[in-house]
């Protein structure tokens, strides 16, 4: 498993690595640099994998980021091959404005898909900088960790429900609204058809692979409320895509639940 280095990572995102707060703070702000983390992180056997920062015309070096980390001798073997990663998705910005916040996922291996997590089990955990310390941050993920099994459960729970096709119509239908709230008309027989042999099958777990697989990538076609044909866009606004990915595994889990 490939892991970014310190310089990479400070090319992707410079954000990560200032070394001092914007000025706007509060004189009680205890400034914490990302970094930091990613150093007690890596202690704790988690390597970076992914980074990004919003762009941002004011507070330039200040602005929210994230920090993807994943553990090589943590991962989840499907017995269909489907190799699966957890990931501890971090961020964090240098203005004041954001705590130290932590929410699980997974990586697909098959297809390099990344599912963030959400559930009452799996509720975001929130560090401030004031009082940091690496024994916190331990726990807080060794908490995070010790729930690794009931992503399991969820798992083998999604692949053993079989939906009809209206069932994956109406599933995709559903997911589609978390990224276009406003009406819009899609061919949805051609947006849940599987890119890859491997995700092919009705069962809930591939379904649910697929339509995130579509709605994170775009490049489908649809028609707006105003009637315009138009290309979906890939996601690259971290932001939304953690947001998206939310309500998608809250959808998914929901048929489990």
């Amino acid at each position: 498993m490939d892991f970014l280095n310190t310089q990479e990572i400070k090319q992707l995102a410079p954000s990560i690595y200032t070394s001092t707060p914007s000025s706007g703070v509060s004189k009680f702000y205890t400034h914490i640099p990302t970094s930091k983390v990613i150093d007690d992180m890596q202690t704790l056997g988690w390597g970076v994998v992914k980074v990004t920062q919003v762009k941002a015309r004011k507070n330039q070096g200040f602005q929210k980021h994230l920090v993807v980390f994943r553990n090589p001798d943590i991962s989840i073997d499907g017995q269909d091959g489907d190799v699966v990663y957890p990931q501890i998705l971090l961020t964090n910005s240098h203005d004041g404005k954001n705590s130290f916040t932590f929410t699980a996922g997974l990586f697909r291996l098959i297809c390099s898909n990344g599912l963030v997590i959400s559930t009452e089990k799996f509720k975001k955990v929130q560090i401030r900088h004031i009082g940091y310390t690496f024994e916190e941050l331990q726990t807080q993920i060794h908490e995070m960790v010790s729930h690794l099994p009931l992503t399991v459960e969820s798992m083998n729970k999604m692949k053993q429900i079989q939906l009809d096709q209206q069932a994956i119509l109406d599933f995709a239908n559903q997911a589609i609204q978390y990224r276009f709230p406003n009406q819009i008309k899609i061919d949805l027989p051609t947006f849940i058809t599987p890119v890859r042999s491997e995700d092919k099958g009705t069962d809930l777990w591939k379904v649910y692979n697929v339509v995130q697989e579509k709605l994170m990538d775009g490049s489908f076609i649809y028609i707006s409320n105003k009637g315009k044909t138009r290309k979906a866009r890939k996601i690259n606004n971290f932001q939304q895509d953690l947001e998206i990915n939310k309500k998608l595994f809250e959808l998914a889990y929901s048929y489990v639940s």
